[in-house]
């Protein structure tokens, strides 16, 4: 693992999303959309690292998700909201399944956020860059312990970038996307 991954701005991002947006609790239930993605990836660990149990997608509605890091958007959205328990969070990093789209797909469940009282906030690693000192606290000792670990889908050639951006959008990749260009 590449550290430097890590304590930059995807690290920076999962961080805020996690902790600044939708502070866990431990033993509460934690779905992340996209885990195997470059973000998702650590907001999975971090949670783990809580003692939080994380699950890849809803859960029954009787136990329900406590925090949800939305990557994808769209009917993965839409799924969970349904799943969501009174006074979730939801911290919106991306929607990648709505980017490429001339139309976007309506949510039907959107009511919910209202008759759940869900907290569902959007934000970017920049609004919190004054927490880079604190999110470094706090990830290093687990870089240094092992107990983080970060995967790149790395592709060699700027001829096959094209391709790698088109398997990001389709979901093909697992971790980073990197287009490694020319080795030093």
């Amino acid at each position: 693992m590449n550290p430097r991954l890590v304590l930059g701005m995807i690290g920076l991002t999962a961080y805020a999303g996690f902790f600044e947006i939708c502070p866990p609790k431990k033993g509460e239930t934690v779905s992340v959309s996209a885990g195997s993605g470059a973000v998702g990836q650590l907001v999975g660990q971090f949670a783990k690292l809580m003692g939080c149990y994380v699950v890849g997608s809803a859960g029954s509605k009787r136990k329900g998700i406590d925090i949800y890091f939305e990557n994808v958007g769209g009917k993965m959205l839409d799924a969970v909201l349904l799943n969501m328990k009174m006074y979730g969070r939801i911290a919106v990093c991306g929607m990648i399944s709505q980017y490429l789209l001339e139309t976007r797909e309506r949510l039907q469940n959107l009511p919910d956020i209202v008759f759940k009282r869900i907290k569902m906030q959007r934000f970017a690693f920049y609004d919190f860059m004054d927490r880079f000192s604190k999110f470094l606290e706090f990830v290093l000792p687990y870089i240094e312990e092992g107990k983080l670990i970060y995967v790149e889908d790395i592709v060699q050639g700027l001829e096959n970038g094209p391709a790698a951006l088109v398997g990001l959008f389709n979901g093909q990749n697992i971790g980073k996307q990197v287009i490694q260009v020319a080795r030093e």
